[in-house]
């Protein structure tokens, strides 16, 4: 199998539990020869480095750093799990301070030293709010970056599979939209189970009422869940559907789940937030889901939650008022 594309692939935080996993998804899966490995902290990203040079893969130049005008001179495509990794107690919006500000000079650095890059990937929480703020410093246009909310709609598949004890390949077009957070909107009007609409399902025997909202707030807090189980928060699953993003930025197979993406239309504006997305070379392209009132009301207030979110950010200092964005980045307006 020959390698999707020859550019430089930066992976940042790579000394993490996500940006490890990262790396070592985007050389199994052959993306590129060329992948540089970025996080400020030297001792563990270079037992990283040596982990991955020492599993024996073929034909690939594996470099790393600590200095971040290195790691981003010449990437053409970026993916960054770069901030604080959510713990045992807390929501990813309280990560919101400290995160905003490491994507806000995440942005200044894009724009400093790789500004023909192609498409960025942003992982870490509040992503929502991460991704606008990198987009904003780095001067890039909307369609070059896009944000993790698979994870959810992924959730949603699993805990169908395993109440209907399926294969998850036999449920299909499940859908989260909105915040890649507890303030999700969950779509059943998307969903099949088979070749049966999961609208006519939910109520029946095969899945009760109750047994349907039991399971949507399963997918809610999945993250926390995950932190219950293991420790820590999830590391494998963003991992593994960032590159597959990244990788249909590079133009590998279609990326079949929803984005974080800018949206600017409509009844939703000058926010990032999960939509229906197609993720190919050109970018990033969405469309506004259409849903049963019920669902098309929570995404209203998903939206809501989110522009609060930006609006504290607003008022921290971190990003100027809205009608300051276009001097910021021109390309948003």
């Amino acid at each position: 199998m020959e390698f999707l594309t020859n550019e430089k692939l930066t992976i940042v935080g790579a000394a993490g539990m996500i940006g490890s996993n990262m790396a070592q998804t985007a050389i199994m899966m052959k993306l590129t020869p060329n992948i540089c490995l970025y996080d400020p902290y030297a001792p563990a990203l270079e037992g990283v480095a040596e982990e991955l040079l020492q599993c024996g893969f073929d034909n690939m130049n594996i470099s790393y750093t600590s200095d971040i005008k290195e790691a981003l001179t010449g990437a053409a495509y970026i993916v960054s799990s770069g901030g604080a990794a959510r713990k045992a107690g807390m929501t990813r919006e309280d990560l919101l301070k400290g995160n905003a500000e490491i994507a806000a000079q995440f942005g200044k650095d894009i724009k400093a030293y790789c500004p023909h890059v192609k498409h960025v990937v942003i992982v870490f929480n509040p992503a929502d709010i991460t991704g606008l703020i990198t987009l904003l410093y780095s001067g890039l246009k909307p369609t070059q970056v896009t944000t993790l909310a698979a994870l959810d709609s992924t959730r949603l598949r699993n805990e169908l599979a395993k109440h209907f004890k399926i294969q998850p390949s036999e449920i299909t077009n499940c859908r989260t939209y909105g915040g890649h957070g507890e303030q999700m909107a969950v779509f059943a009007s998307t969903a099949k189970v088979g070749d049966k609409p999961l609208l006519e399902i939910i109520g029946s025997e095969g899945l009760s009422d109750s047994q349907w909202m039991e399971m949507r707030q399963k997918v809610v807090q999945g993250g926390k869940h995950m932190i219950d189980l293991r420790g820590r928060s999830s590391f494998q699953s963003p991992a593994y559907l960032s590159i597959e993003m990244i990788a249909a930025a590079m133009g590998g197979a279609p990326f079949k789940w929803p984005a974080g993406v800018y949206v600017a239309a409509g009844k939703y504006n000058h926010i990032v937030m999960a939509m229906e997305t197609v993720i190919d070379k050109a970018g990033v392209r969405y469309s506004i889901p259409q849903g049963t009132p019920e669902e098309e009301n929570e995404l209203k207030q998903s939206y809501e939650h989110l522009c609060k979110l930006r609006d504290e950010v607003i008022q921290m200092g971190i990003l100027p008022s809205i009608p300051c964005w276009h001097e910021l980045n021109q390309n948003i307006q």
